[in-house]
């Protein structure tokens, strides 16, 4: 029972930490450093130092910044402009109408971003506009977007799989090819639930008049050719093994830079303002892997991730009812935290639980995005929510219950890559190895 007391110390004393309102990295850190001094006689200074520096200087992080910068200059461009404009003359004839850009539009975006909160502001500061223009019910339209805003965590590039690869140690590429299928997957099952909600609903959705011929859909569809290239550049590069993340993530900067220089939206200013983006956002990111690499070192010392393996498998739990705790689990913690701290702050004691059990890593990382996924549309710390509620102008509790049926979609999702484990798998299996 020692174990369940260690552990039950480390979560109190980091939600201690946490409910004081000190910064994440921090909070890991002091918590690991309190740990050490009561549980090992190993030199606190000297650990810190060592564990924090081999994180920081991980090569596998450098993709990190890179495709967060990437994200924050497509931001500043006209592509949420571009994507309604490509997509609407070709969705708006579907039941459910121009809902449907929500979907294709955060997935399209979530291709070339890897964040969910930018993924949601960007198609939302086009399509909220357009769509109540339209007289689309309010509830459907943000529901929608802040459940299709998820996407930007699981459709590669992620920002969330670097994370996750860089803390289990396990290939960033074959993350971002696994995301794709199962990425691909849950943006249709959104759609579909779209079509059976707009046929269920018919009295209140408005009536298209707009009409399109093919070579007007055609033409309209240029204005997505550019993104549509810049992600087959990323992602194929990956795919076919040409690069490594890393150096996809810097062909995904230089196709950014240039397709923002040609859309006139590339100046000064806003050069500035998206590096300075990504230098924050990405320093941030950071510092939580420093903190988290700290503490599981901490965890290590104690003997706590070993003996919490042992204690779960004289449970007997089998590997679902394992799968089941921890969805519960992860959906708790994400009504409290972002779902980064979520995935840094909790693999030192699931990874061996994981890696006793069976599963295979990169599968596990697929089905860990899906239900940290959920912690973004539940409150109260949703951040789709929060860009939501700061774009439409609605209270947060009107926009959880419209994200609410998408958060059951997700359940479903879950329960279908449990289920069917080579929808995330088979596509990495098929890669060519990536330069090393």
């Amino acid at each position: 029972m020692t174990e369940i007391y260690l552990t039950i110390f480390f979560i109190s004393l980091l939600l201690f930490f946490l409910g004081s309102g000190i910064w994440v990295g921090i909070s890991m850190i002091g918590v690991s450093t309190i740990g050490m001094i009561m549980f090992t006689s190993r030199p606190v200074g000297d650990a810190m130092a060592t564990t924090m520096w081999s994180m920081a200087s991980s090569w596998s992080l450098t993709a990190l910044p890179l495709f967060v910068w990437m994200g924050e200059i497509l931001f500043r461009t006209k592509l949420s402009e571009n994507l309604f404009r490509g997509l609407s003359p070709w969705l708006s004839k579907l039941p459910g109408g121009l809902i449907h850009v929500n979907i294709l539009g955060c997935a399209i975006f979530a291709a070339i971003s890897g964040s969910s909160a930018a993924t949601v502001a960007t198609v939302g500061k086009m399509s909220i506009p357009e769509l109540r223009k339209r007289n689309y019910p309010e509830r459907f339209l943000l529901g929608t977007l802040a459940g299709s805003g998820t996407l930007g965590l699981l459709i590669p590039p992620s920002i969330i799989l670097i994370i996750y690869g860089v803390t289990v140690e396990e290939s960033i590429a074959k993350l971002f090819i696994a995301g794709i299928i199962p990425g691909i997957g849950l943006a249709l099952l959104f759609m579909i639930y779209v079509v059976g909600w707009s046929l269920k609903n018919k009295k209140i959705m408005p009536i298209i008049s707009e009409d399109f011929s093919f070579i007007d859909k055609i033409k309209q569809s240029g204005q997505l050719l550019p993104v549509i290239l810049l992600i087959f550049a990323v992602i194929g590069s990956i795919y076919a093994g040409v690069a490594t993340a890393t150096e996809a993530a810097s062909l995904g900067v230089l196709g950014a830079l240039v397709l923002s220089f040609f859309q006139k939206s590339l100046t000064k200013e806003s050069f500035s303002k998206s590096l300075l983006g990504a230098t924050k956002t990405s320093c941030m990111i950071a510092f939580i892997l420093a903190g988290s690499s700290f503490l599981t070192l901490a965890m290590a010392f104690t003997g706590l991730p070993k003996n919490l393996a042992v204690f779960i498998d004289a449970l007997q739990l089998s590997p679902y009812m394992l799968l089941l705790v921890l969805t519960i689990f992860y959906i708790i913690l994400g009504m409290f935290l972002d779902g980064i701290s979520a995935v840094v702050l909790t693999m030192a004691i699931i990874e061996p639980m994981i890696r006793q059990a069976g599963f295979d890593m990169i599968w596990f990382g697929i089905y860990l995005v899906i239900v940290v996924e959920m912690a973004q549309i539940t409150p109260p710390v949703g951040f789709n929510l929060f860009v939501l509620q700061g774009m439409a102008k609605r209270d947060m509790g009107f926009i959880a219950r419209s994200a609410f049926p998408l958060f059951l979609l997700m359940i479903l999702a879950v329960i279908i890559i449990i289920a069917f484990p080579q929808l995330a798998l088979w596509l990495p299996e098929q890669m060519i190895q990536p330069l090393t």
